[in-house]
């Protein structure tokens, strides 16, 4: 949250310096949302032994008064304390800011903050935008990013999604630490995903939410969302808070975001993002749910660690596969070959014929082998589907391969509608003995084959 004064709607300050809310005495505001208005206090009483150092003892109070809310409003309130409550329970980590008490407040003097929900925090040095303000570094930069998939990792592995990841709630500690704050929007998932209302920071939304249909639940939420969120993160931090989309307002940022997931517009990243970072920032803004699904919060912080270790991962190419699969390398001679070989193929003595399906239907008319409608084929089906694991040869839509066993046990790959399968073919390519992986989520085929040895 912006560090701005906080005032009630009568033009008064709502919680005073000098007021008391339970053990802590309020010192000043520090910030204010759409639902909650955020104070530093002190403990009210000291116990330190007289001549001891002073302690820095302050906490932030997150103040979610209800009263004067219409019924709905309220419940509204009362699932978001409820939400970061849960989700400081059942999750603690170092890299999410600590939840240290909750009350409920009764003040019968002041109306507007009678019943009001108070979550007592540990105080934070600043917020990530205030450092965006001055300046980062590549090498703090860098340190902030893996604290941030720190606990994005975490969160996914406790079946959590944020949803409302954004340099405003990424605190830096009084420790230098990064923390992830303000839980009131997270989600829980079930199983693959889960539901929540259409809300949210727009120019952190990926693009398929935009195009989400609204059930009875709201709206699907999957933890790729946070992923194409920390690619907005990441670019700001390497430009100066400058977003990867271009527009004066968060309406026209999300209609360009959206052309571009659309095919309609490049992904054009600022100059002065390092390489390693636009790469990673590019593969973050996958435009896809499918293609972000490989980039997992674990495997992009495995890649930081390795470039900050020096142990730079080899990347052929840092392109980006549209229809649900990674960038990988693919160099002008070799899609030449491919295009003039593979279509037609007229080789037989194989066991069974597959052709390629590709979701995005942008790509599926196309016949001009456009790069960015290509699909990879991997090297070994049981390691992350990487960059690193793929072959130089692409294939594209309703392209015809040659199948000869499958592997019922490979790397499981979500497809586009969340389905999830660990069957993969084992391909013929042109060339003496050359052979690949194709995932079975990429064909509608179902030929009976061998399983490989």
């Amino acid at each position: 949250m912006p560090h701005a004064p906080a005032f009630h709607g009568d033009g008064e300050e709502l919680l005073p310096a000098g007021h008391r809310v339970g053990e802590w005495t309020v010192v000043e505001p520090i910030g204010e949302g759409g639902w909650a208005t955020v104070y530093a206090a002190r403990r009210a009483t000291r116990s330190e032994p007289e001549g001891a150092p002073e302690v820095d003892d302050t906490v932030a109070l997150k103040v979610l008064p209800t009263a004067g809310l219409a019924p709905r409003q309220a419940r509204n309130v009362a699932e978001t304390a409820r939400r970061e409550i849960e989700l400081a329970r059942t999750a603690p980590h170092p890299r999410l800011v600590p939840l240290l008490d909750t009350l409920t407040l009764t003040a019968p003097d002041r109306p507007a903050l009678d019943g009001a929900i108070v979550l007592v925090m540990e105080r934070a040095r600043c917020t990530l935008r205030d450092l965006l303000a001055t300046g980062v570094d590549e090498d703090r930069g860098g340190r902030i990013i893996a604290g941030i998939c720190e606990g994005l990792a975490h969160l996914h592995r406790s079946g959590w999604v944020h949803t409302d990841l954004k340099p405003e709630n990424v605190l830096i500690g009084r420790d230098g630490e990064v923390r992830l704050s303000d839980f009131g929007l997270a989600i829980e998932l079930t199983g693959t995903h889960g539901h929540c209302a259409p809300m949210g920071t727009p120019d952190y939304l990926p693009p398929e939410r935009w195009k989400e249909p609204l059930g009875e639940h709201g709206v699907k939420i999957r933890a790729t969302a946070d992923i194409w969120a920390l690619g907005i993160v990441v670019h700001e931090v390497f430009a100066a808070g400058v977003p990867p989309f271009p527009g004066a307002t968060p309406t026209a940022r999300s209609a360009a975001a959206q052309q571009y997931a659309e095919g309609r517009a490049a992904l054009r990243l600022a100059p002065d993002v390092p390489p390693f970072w636009r790469a990673l920032a590019a593969d973050c803004l996958a435009p896809t749910h499918a293609a972000r699904a490989p980039h997992t919060a674990e495997s992009l912080l495995a890649r930081i660690r390795a470039h900050q270790a020096g142990r730079r991962p080899r990347r052929r190419s840092r392109a980006r596969v549209r229809a649900g699969l990674l960038a990988l390398a693919a160099c002008a001679a070799a899609t030449a070959t491919v295009s003039a070989l593979w279509p037609h193929s007229d080789r037989t003595g194989h066991a069974g014929r597959i052709r390629v399906f590709n979701a995005e239907r942008s790509c599926q008319d196309r016949t001009d082998r456009d790069p960015g409608c290509s699909l990879g084929l991997a090297i070994d089906p049981r390691r992350p589907y990487t960059a690193e694991n793929v072959v130089p040869t692409r294939v594209w839509h309703d392209d015809t391969l040659d199948a000869d066993c499958q592997l019922a046990t490979g790397l499981p790959i979500i497809d586009e509608e969340d389905r999830t399968s660990t069957l993969w073919y084992r391909v013929r390519l042109p060339g003496p003995a050359a052979t690949a992986w194709l995932p079975a989520v990429r064909t509608k085929d179902r030929p009976t084959l061998a399983d490989c040895p």
